[in-house]
């Protein structure tokens, strides 16, 4: 397919940072849960991870892109009864809170899965060999409704490390993969399972969309997430099929739905929606959870920014070469910095650890920058000290800055 239109790496930046709620613009005074949906709705999906260096990952790109919000807002949309309720959880790009409208569209996903389909090849199997112990799961979260794995485990020795699951565990893992049970709620991490009726609405259960039409729906709302992106870029925002993904981009392109085009240094092609607007510029600062959606693609993190990006955490410490929790600093259209911070509640500082600068490095404008958004994540998670654990030239700029600032250390 030959592209229509072509683009610079900075006007394919700028397009990719607007799409993903870098705007630029000043957040209200007050987040409420209108802006709070609104942004989700944009992003379509914020992807969970248990990691609580900092704060989980799932509260980080809204503080990334709308400020100072409470966090109980993100709480009540995600695990609250009635009309707060917005989101829902599943497998949208790995475990992920997604909202209520996109049910639908993940349907045939769950219908696979009950096939055996896309899901691993341990869970499979169990779901072959262990209907008896799914069933009993099942019944049992009918007649009891919101229960952990822990509450229907009947296996007496101790677990192991990872995924040495109880098979009741497994078995509401399968159930939950078919859709035939969701996530309710949490206590603390663990998930809370019950039927979809229960919670999710009649309205959105009864909306039915093809197979076709789903995985059309998705592309499109990747398109619109993403602002530009190849087919691969695409189809790994919501971890769709090959086939299915280059099977449906055909048909959105020949009906006009999207465009085909081109960026610069890129070899392969990339789509967008028609008539897209291309920023000027984008001047917005933040520092970015590792599961962003802005850079979860590592290879396009690496195309579009020219930031090569691995999480540490698994890596042995002695051969770490940023750190065990690193947040990228977004600045200017720039990933300019990589942040090694630890939130350390019980004695109220967020500590940074290291700060390494990505050539060519921070201005002052771009250090002070830092410096704000440091205190103002402080704020937001309740803590009342930014403390600097490292001695690089980099912290030193960057002591300075927030001493400029009257930033309290």
């Amino acid at each position: 397919m030959p592209a229509d239109l072509s683009f610079s790496l900075k006007q394919a930046r700028r397009m990719a940072l607007v799409a993903q709620g870098f705007s630029g613009r000043q957040a209200p005074a007050l987040i409420k849960a209108t802006h709070l949906n609104r942004m989700i709705e944009r992003l379509g999906v914020l992807q969970i991870d248990s990691v609580n260096a900092v704060v989980r990952s799932h509260y980080l790109p809204l503080f990334s892109r709308l400020g100072n919000y409470s966090p109980l807002l993100l709480e009540q949309a995600a695990w609250s009864q009635g009309r707060r309720r917005s989101l829902f959880e599943y497998w949208g790009h790995e475990a992920s809170l997604l909202p209520l409208a996109l049910y639908p569209l993940m349907r045939w996903r769950m219908v696979r899965a009950q096939q055996g389909q896309g899901i691993y090849s341990q869970m499979a199997r169990f779901g072959r060999e262990q209907q008896a112990t799914i069933q009993r799961v099942l019944r049992t979260v009918g007649q009891q409704g919101a229960l952990g794995a822990g509450s229907l485990s009947t296996r007496e020795e101790r677990a192991g490390l990872w995924w040495d699951w109880s098979d009741e565990k497994h078995a509401l893992e399968w159930l939950f993969a078919a859709g035939l049970v969701t996530v309710a709620g949490r206590r603390g991490f663990e998930r809370l399972y019950d039927l979809p009726e229960r919670v999710i609405p009649s309205a959105v259960l009864q909306t039915s969309v093809t197979e076709a039409e789903a995985q059309r729906g998705l592309l499109l709302h990747s398109a619109t997430a993403l602002g530009v992106g190849t087919e691969k870029d695409l189809r790994d925002y919501f971890r769709l099929d090959p086939a299915d993904s280059r099977n449906r981009l055909a048909e959105l392109v020949e009906h006009g739905r999207l465009q085909v085009c081109q960026v610069q240094g890129w070899k392969q092609p990339a789509y967008c929606l028609p008539e897209p607007k291309v920023p000027r510029n984008v001047t917005a600062s933040a520092l970015l959870s590792p599961f962003d959606s802005l850079i979860w693609e590592r290879s396009r993190t690496e195309r579009l920014f020219d930031f090569r990006y691995r999480l540490e955490i698994y890596t042995p410490q002695d051969k770490r070469v940023y750190g065990y929790y690193v947040l990228p600093f977004l600045h200017n259209e720039r990933i300019a910095a990589r942040i090694d911070l630890r939130a350390e509640r019980a004695n109220g500082r967020l500590a940074v650890h290291a700060v390494h600068e990505e050539a060519p490095g921070l201005d002052e404008e771009g250090m002070l920058a830092l410096a704000l958004n440091l205190r103002q994540m402080a704020d937001w998670l309740g803590l009342e000290q930014v403390q600097l654990n490292c001695q690089r030239p980099s912290a030193d700029r960057l002591r300075a800055a927030m001493m400029t600032m009257d930033i309290g250390l």
